[in-house]
């Protein structure tokens, strides 16, 4: 219908003009009506093709800056104001990210007695194995909650260490370590950043920490921004995945969660901190060139 009306205002308003206003593609419109399109709108198809292809395979979860770099990584030369564009005119948008509020500021001068802030907001490192943060989320499904702990290496933020558990003890936050220390090697000089929650105080978790030389570090009472990158993880994690999904049971979760850090997330997914690389992308170029 809405070609049908541009074939027949044509004389009126300028075809382009109609086809924005009507939020459909010029290349469609011209190969609905027989006609050769021009040679940018061939080109906006080819471009909103590339993007799709994209777009589908980031799960939905890219915005125009991360396809652009896509694109670019391709060998396509396009402004991201066109990709913006052409995202917009194919319907393509990304979920938004849930936004936090700062925690209180009375809270900000609370130190934990367990062990102080040595991270301190400083949230890079120089190298792998230096920096590591943990924490834990919960995610609901229809037989209750599955709690999923991780630990990510701050050098390229990847998730080097993760467990998920249908009850929220210490064991799997200690679990989430050691897979952590069995993949990256038991590394020395580490420090192991985490709020102040039962399971990272407890005996077996701090006793694991002294048992590896491992420096314990945790945020001040009531402050998530001291674990920031972590927080930052999880609500990713929720916002690009969980959400879309109503989980029947706890093991369609842990394979949906599986899938997510060790197909998706580690490997491919693009982050902006890194120069748009992923977190295995980045430790591979670093391995390379250093």
């Amino acid at each position: 219908m809405k070609y049908a009306f541009i074939a027949r205002h044509r004389g009126v308003w300028s075809t382009r003009a109609m086809c924005r206003a009507m939020n459909v593609s010029a290349s469609g419109f011209y190969e609905w009506f027989g006609r050769p399109a021009s040679e940018q709108s061939q080109t906006d198809a080819r471009l909103t093709r590339s993007i799709r292809e994209s777009f589908e395979l980031s799960d939905g979860t890219y915005g125009s800056p991360r396809v652009w770099h896509d694109l670019r990584a391709a060998g396509e030369h396009c402004g991201i104001n066109r990709v913006a564009r052409l995202m917009k005119l194919a319907n393509l948008q990304a979920r938004r990210k849930r936004r936090r509020l700062p925690g209180d500021t009375a809270a900000r001068r609370l130190e934990n007695h367990i062990a102080p802030n040595h991270l301190q907001r400083e949230f890079q490192a120089l190298a792998p194995n230096q920096k590591w943060v943990a924490d834990f989320t919960y995610i609901w499904t229809a037989e209750g909650w599955l709690y999923a702990a991780a630990v990510m290496d701050l050098y390229s933020r990847r998730i080097v260490g993760w467990s998920l558990s249908d009850t929220m003890q210490a064991r799997m936050v200690s679990d989430a370590l050691l897979m952590a220390l069995w993949r990256r090697g038991k590394p020395t000089a580490l420090m192991h950043h985490s709020d102040q929650g039962s399971q990272y105080t407890s005996d077996e978790f701090q006793q694991l920490l002294r048992s590896h030389n491992i420096t314990c570090s945790m945020s001040r009472r009531g402050e998530c921004w001291d674990n920031a990158a972590m927080e930052s993880f999880f609500s990713t994690l929720k916002t690009e995945r969980c959400a879309r999904t109503v989980y029947r049971t706890r093991e369609q979760a842990r394979t949906d969660v599986f899938d997510y850090i060790e197909r998706f997330y580690n490997p491919f997914r693009k982050h902006s901190k890194l120069n748009y690389l992923s977190p295995v992308q980045f430790e591979e170029q670093q391995r390379l060139t250093g």
